[in-house]
């Protein structure tokens, strides 16, 4: 951990950005050693999008250790919230007024997780009065720790980040996502996914909205976008990529913000290319 980070955003003496990632480092190891053993598999929004005892027992750890250090925060957790998109429009704004709002995925990637292939993380991010101001994802299958804080940069194991260096979305590799809402979102991500294969080098789906965004700030992606996401998948990796000189709007280039779920991020060279191609084949979701 560089240690820039260790000095930054505090309450009480406690640092935000420490516990965020002593949190995701703990909840990240036992959501690890629970692979392959987990004994309830649920559906949640569809038959796409799975929820396991872990998913929940890992929210419960995340909720019970940040709450340990700062009781009066509030606490937004994906299996907290009903399944669907209204119910998770309703539960941010809900929550709107929280001076401190702490928005955690506990397993992003459940589906992969579930099949044993290797892509999930634990998202983790803190906002404060709406913006997100630390940000930590882990994937504890390659033991990486993706880290930002706001205005003292990004970092994965210690190392700082930086966005890709692609100008054109024909030298791009870039990361999209097959929603698990069939009916809306899924048609509309196979419209951009069908438009924009021949025009970058290629796409990868690999299953994690939130691995593919900690990616783009790592210089690993030149770019990623997905319809229908949620304030949980993308909070924390918002920040990494901002931290890390990328980009985050909406689809339609708007800033971005704890409301937007189709989302378009990018190392900022290719963001209005990518923009203008997603517009022109409808595939923005607006």
């Amino acid at each position: 951990m560089n240690d820039s980070l260790d000095n930054g955003y505090k309450l009480g003496g406690k640092s935000f950005t420490v516990v965020a990632i002593n949190t995701a480092a703990t909840a990240g190891e036992w959501i690890k050693s629970k692979l392959g053993t987990f004994s309830n598999l649920d559906y949640k929004y569809s038959p796409h999008d799975l929820v396991t005892e872990v998913d929940k027992g890992a929210e419960t750890l995340i909720r019970n250790l940040i709450s340990t250090h700062f009781p009066q925060h509030s606490f937004l957790g994906e299996e907290g919230v009903e399944p669907g998109p209204d119910a998770s429009a309703q539960a941010l704004a809900d929550l709107s007024d929280s001076e401190y709002l702490w928005i955690v995925d506990p397993i992003d990637g459940t589906t992969n997780y579930v099949h044993g292939f290797p892509f999930f993380v634990v998202s983790i991010a803190l906002a404060y009065k709406g913006e997100v101001i630390v940000g930590v994802i882990y994937d504890p299958s390659r033991d990486e720790l993706f880290v930002a804080e706001k205005g003292k940069g990004a970092y994965v194991k210690g190392k700082r980040m930086s966005v890709s260096a692609e100008n054109k979305l024909i030298d791009s590799l870039v990361g999209s996502g097959f929603p698990a809402d069939r009916n809306y979102a899924l048609p509309i991500n196979l419209t951009g996914i069908q438009a924009l294969a021949p025009k970058v080098r290629n796409i990868r789906v690999a299953g994690s909205a939130a691995l593919h965004l900690a990616y783009v700030a790592a210089g690993r992606l030149s770019g990623f976008w997905e319809i229908g996401l949620n304030s949980w998948d993308m909070a924390a990796g918002s920040l990494l990529i901002q931290e890390a000189g990328g980009k985050v709007t909406d689809t339609e280039g708007k800033p971005y913000s704890l409301g937007v779920r189709n989302v378009m991020a990018t190392n900022g060279n290719i963001h209005q290319e990518l923009q203008e191609e997603l517009g022109l084949c409808g595939g923005t979701g607006f």
